[in-house]
This record gives C-alpha cells, sequence and structure tokens, in this order.
C-alpha cells in the first residue's frame, strides 16, 4: 500500500507534457450546461447526471455523435476562452508544464461560427493561462477526415490570418474509410506554408494508414497508432524513425479499441522501444486527465518509475516546443526522476 501512494506521488508531482488532447473534448458536463444556458441553448438532457449516463460507447462514431452535439453549445469568443481555460485550470492541478492543444475549425464553422471568434477565445486563454500559471502551450488545427479535401482546404485559408498561433496541423474524427491519403494535396500544402503535421492513424483504422500517414503525408508524429502492433515492418520503421505515438490508454478502453487496461499494448511499444507517450484525448468523456491515464496503465500493467519516466521524457522530445525549451524540461525531469527513484 505504501509503495502504490508512493508511486501515486510520483505520477501527480512528476512534470508532464501533453500533446494529444482535443480542447471539445475537455467540455466537462457542468461547463456545458452553464455555457448552454449563458447562449439560450438548450440541451438534449435534463440534467449532468442523465448526461453522464450516455457516456458509455460502443465505438468512436457512437462517441463522435454526443460529442459533436455537445459542440453545439459553443457560440462566443468567451465561450472558448472559458472552455479552454478550464482545460489549463484541471492541468494545472495535475502539474502538466506544456500541451499541445488541437481544435476542429469546421466543427464549429460548418454551423455558422466565425474561424476567427473559435481561435481567438482559445489563443486568449493560452496567454493567460502562460502567464497564470507556467505552462506554455501549441496550438494544432485539425481537419475533420469524414469531410472532404476541399473543406479542409477552405479551412487552410481561413487560417492564414492566425498562421503565427498555429504550430501544426493535424487530421481526426471517423478513421474507418478515411484514409490519410484522401488528404495528401492538403498536407501537402500545410507542409509547403511551413506547418508541422500530425495526424490520428491506427486507432481503429489498419496499420496500412499509418504507412500512409507516415509515406504519403509524411507527419512529424502519430496520433494513437495502437494497431502498428500487428505489422511487425511497421514496427521497425516506427523504431528506426524515432516516430512518436500520442497513445491515450484510457481513450481506447472506452471506445473498446482495448477490451481492458490489462490488455493495453502501451508497455508492449516501450518493449519494442518505439517512441510512445501518454496523453488524455477527451477527458471529459473517457475519464480522466493525464494523471488517470498514468495511474490506470501503472496498476495495470505493473509499470514501474522507470517506465514512467520513460514516457513523460518521450513526450518532452515529441513535442513542438523550441530547443531551448525543451532541454531545460528534460533537465528538469530527469532532476525530478533522480531525486524521486527510490
Amino acid at each position: 500500500m505504501k509503495k502504490q501512494t508512493q508511486m501515486e506521488n510520483f505520477i501527480r508531482n512528476l512534470p508532464k507534457v501533453e500533446l494529444h488532447l482535443h480542447i471539445e473534448g475537455t467540455f466537462e458536463p457542468e461547463l456545458m450546461f452553464k455555457i448552454a444556458r449563458r447562449n439560450g441553448i438548450k440541451l438534449s438532457y435534463q440534467s449532468v447526471e442523465e448526461l453522464k449516463t450516455v457516456y458509455n460507447f460502443s465505438d468512436l462514431q457512437d462517441f463522435l455523435d454526443i460529442y459533436y452535439a455537445g459542440a453545439n453549445a459553443l457560440q462566443t469568443e468567451q465561450d472558448f476562452y472559458d472552455l479552454t481555460m478550464s482545460y489549463f485550470e484541471k492541468i494545472y492541478r495535475q502539474n502538466v508544464i506544456h500541451t499541445e492543444i488541437m481544435f476542429d475549425p469546421q466543427t464549429h464553422t460548418n454551423r455558422g461560427i466565425p474561424f476567427e471568434t473559435i481561435i481567438k477565445g482559445i489563443h486568449r486563454a493560452q496567454k493567460d493561462a502562460e502567464k497564470k500559471f507556467g505552462i506554455s502551450s501549441n496550438l494544432i488545427m485539425s481537419f475533420l477526415r469524414n469531410l472532404s479535401a476541399k473543406s479542409a482546404f477552405e479551412t487552410l485559408e481561413q487560417a492564414s490570418d492566425y498562421k503565427e498561433w498555429i504550430t501544426a496541423v493535424g487530421l481526426d474524427s471517423s478513421e474507418i474509410g478515411h484514409p490519410p491519403s484522401k488528404f495528401k494535396d492538403v498536407f501537402k500544402e500545410a507542409r509547403k506554408q511551413g506547418y508541422l503535421l500530425v495526424a490520428h492513424a491506427g486507432e481503429e483504422g489498419p496499420p496500412e494508414y499509418v504507412w500512409e500517414a507516415l509515406n504519403i503525408l509524411e507527419v512529424n508524429r502519430i496520433d494513437h497508432g495502437n494497431r502498428s502492433l500487428e505489422d511487425e515492418k511497421l514496427i521497425a520503421e516506427l523504431a528506426a524513425r524515432k516516430m512518436p505515438l500520442t497513445v491515450c490508454p484510457l481513450s481506447n478502453v472506452k471506445l473498446r479499441n482495448v477490451e481492458k487496461i490489462e490488455n493495453h499494448p502501451i508497455k508492449k511499444m516501450l518493449d519494442y522501444r518505439l517512441m510512445a507517450t501518454v496523453n488524455s484525448d477527451d477527458p471529459a468523456y473517457f475519464g480522466g486527465y493525464i494523471n488517470e491515464n498514468f495511474l490506470a496503465i501503472v496498476r495495470a500493467l505493473n509499470l514501474t518509475k522507470e517506465h514512467v519516466f520513460q514516457l513523460v521524457k518521450n513526450a518532452v522530445d515529441a513535442s513542438f516546443m523550441n530547443k531551448a525549451d525543451k532541454e531545460a524540461t528534460s533537465n528538469n525531469l530527469e532532476k525530478y526522476f533522480k531525486q524521486h527513484n527510490d
């Protein structure tokens, strides 16, 4: 019991970096009802408790249906600010020192919300969180893969006036039937414009989608990547490239991509020397933020402090922080590990 408490304290106090987080997926029911009331929007559920009862998903699409319904409450710049600031407040208490936040413009622009309303609210919260909490952050603009490549190009164009606020572009939403190659041209253009590139691949989709993300989109990181372990050549390729995988354990279980947490492949990824990292994905829907994800895999997979340290070190190395900040963060992490690895 004492050893378990020591590990829990080690995780909670460890300085951490999060790389796979959808800001719309941090929309806690309490805040959703508050913002809906403020905007005069009637939700389909009568209470916070009733809403939480539907958070049992059979697959990714089942989750997305509820996710998009909740996002409809977001209308104003202040709404996006409040949503983002609420996330920062939570991760400050979990000792996250750097985060890379994904947002889905098309979820909002397709229902008439101006692009500038979305990004100005998020950006203002990023700046305030850095001042108030000392948390640095980067923004990743994700394209919805169930929509057309033409729609993605339109979103890329809408972002042009705010390019200095966006570090990378990504690809998310329904994976099956929407391979990365569908977005080859828009990713090529984004790269030309100077954006870094990430893409969801191998969450529900096959290993072939991971190959496409690597070789056709030429991404800097793979989001999820669990099904890469089905392909030995792909495992070797990912290891050789030191390609980061932004893994989301509680999400994988909640969406039934992994039957139970005890079966999660993240320890195997480390055994294969893959650059796996731990992240929360959509924490309001999946049962926890980054600490809860770490605690879950440590308990289920009997991970050591060395495993936890490696996972966080991978996240630092895989982040889009500048070189100086990355080195300083690595040094602080290593110092913490040496002091508490007893």
